[in-house]
């Protein structure tokens, strides 16, 4: 049975769509069909960690949102860099959202079909075979984040260390709650080497009830690689995707 996987953060710079990417390449890894829809149609960047360039891009969200095309048409096969990856039924699908200013103004003016979309996600599970569907959300709460949360078994959110983003993230623990997310995780991205991570965890889990299933610190190999690509491909000994491989197994578990 196909999972729907939300990852979503209140406020921007969490590192939310790095940590999608990075999840979903993992999970994909382990021997499965992924899929990864950019809804985050305000600033979407998530196709630059899969190598697509722009040039590449001729079918986005966008298009099918604005009955252009199906919703499998825009999804582009991003399995290449899995590369060494030797099971053969590991693969991913990307569908990114429109990086073009006339795109993004008129998908903002004119909004768009809530019922479509949720039929989107159904229909790239069924057409493409997929195990597991994320979806890389905007931060804050939209319309978008909505039908997101709504139509998910899993919802992890990302957050630092960081006053504002502990009330952010409380006032989204308490409208997923509201819409009775089947399950909701917590991860803390950004975190000084310095902090007690024990410690930290305790003081999360205490605050929202509501397990957290990785705690990444701040790295400088993270930070040089940047955008670069799949980071847990390129450091696949690093601490960091140790901890990443470890999130994968719990949201599949």
């Amino acid at each position: 049975m196909s999972k729907i996987v939300s990852i979503h953060s209140y406020r921007g710079g969490t590192g939310k769509s790095n940590l999608t990417a990075n999840i979903a390449t993992a999970i994909a890894c382990q021997g499965n069909r992924v899929g990864i829809v950019d809804t985050d149609i305000q600033s979407p960047g998530i196709h630059v960690l899969f190598g697509l360039d722009e040039k590449q891009i001729e079918l986005t969200l966008n298009e099918f949102l604005w009955g252009n095309c199906a919703i499998a048409d825009a999804a582009y096969d991003v399995t290449y860099v899995l590369k060494n990856q030797t099971n053969p039924r590991s693969s991913i699908y990307l569908v990114p959202s429109s990086v073009k200013l006339n795109d993004i103004s008129r998908i903002l003016r004119e909004r768009f079909d809530v019922e479509l979309l949720l039929k989107g996600f159904k229909d790239l599970i069924e057409n493409l075979k997929l195990d597991y569907l994320f979806i890389d959300t905007h931060p804050g709460l939209n319309q978008e984040t909505l039908i997101s949360l709504t139509t998910s078994d899993t919802v992890l959110l990302v957050l630092r260390p960081d006053q504002q983003d502990f009330q952010g993230t409380a006032v989204t623990v308490d409208v997923a709650s509201k819409l009775q997310v089947p399950e909701l995780l917590i991860m803390v991205n950004k975190a000084l080497r310095d902090y007690d991570f024990q410690d930290l965890r305790k003081k999360v889990e205490q605050t929202y009830q509501i397990p957290v299933i990785g705690i990444i610190p701040e790295s400088e190999n993270l930070l040089r690689f940047a955008s670069s690509g799949i980071f847990y491909l390129s450091y696949p000994n690093d601490p960091i995707s140790l901890t990443l491989e470890v999130v994968a197994t719990k949201i599949i578990s």
